[in-house]
């Protein structure tokens, strides 16, 4: 197993993913900000229209004035995981690799590759 993957991953719905990684180091991730970051095809495209235009439209939700929260969430092999968000956006794969260079606790000076 590599120090890159997950020794143990504790999702509580309504708050955030916790990620004790093998080479003991620890990850938190918020609800919010997972969804933000979500890896799928509409949402890199999202990030990279509101890095040209901070006024970009957001998309709408009939859920908007309400959090988001996970529903839930299976692993995707032995190399990610896929967590369904009450807005209904489901698509997105966490990839471990992924989950690593997004982890907010990391100050970096890059953007995360899409």
């Amino acid at each position: 197993m590599s120090d890159h993957e997950p020794k143990a991953i504790d999702l509580k719905k309504d708050k955030g993913l916790a990620i004790e990684w093998h080479d003991g180091s620890s990850s938190y991730y918020s609800i919010a900000y997972l969804r933000k970051m979500s890896p799928s095809a509409d949402m890199r495209q999202l990030r990279k229209e509101m890095d040209k235009n901070p006024l970009t439209v957001l998309p709408s939700s009939a859920s908007w004035n309400e959090p988001v929260v996970a529903r839930g969430a299976e692993l995707v092999g032995n190399y990610a995981i896929r967590i369904r968000f009450s807005d209904g956006h489901d698509t997105g794969i966490y990839s471990w690799a992924y989950l690593r260079q997004i982890d907010p606790a990391v100050k970096r000076t890059d953007s995360p590759s899409d």
